[in-house]
């Protein structure tokens, strides 16, 4: 993040043991998006204040998915918020392990890219 401008690549991951033939995933900031467009990805829509949703496209079973890149703003230049990620529909596929589905990043305005 830096000066309010948050990139986001996200590689969306099926752990198995069935593929998926799609899915749907949410981000959700601690803070609000600004007002005005975001230059979402092909497959995702800003459904409230604070979210986003995305669609994974097909997910092989133990495979990585398309990755989906985005660009949002926050309002007021925030020096930390948290991204919270999780699955909101798997397509039908049954989950024996619902807690690999959710992730919490801290995201810092230092303007470096970092992985989780």
């Amino acid at each position: 993040m830096a000066g309010g401008r948050v990139d986001v690549r996200l590689t969306p991951r099926n752990h198995g043991p069935a593929d998926v033939a799609d899915s749907t995933v949410r981000l959700r900031w601690s803070a609000p998006l600004a007002a005005g467009e975001q230059r979402l990805a092909a497959g995702c829509a800003r459904t409230g204040r604070q979210e986003v949703v995305c669609r994974t496209g097909p997910l092989v079973a133990d495979g990585v998915g398309e990755q989906i890149v985005m660009r949002v703003w926050l309002p007021g230049r925030p020096a930390e918020v948290t991204m919270a990620v999780d699955t909101v529909w798997g397509g039908g596929a049954v989950d024996r392990n619902r807690s690999n589905d959710r992730q919490t990043v801290l995201v810092l305005d230092t303007g470096d890219a970092y992985f989780f």
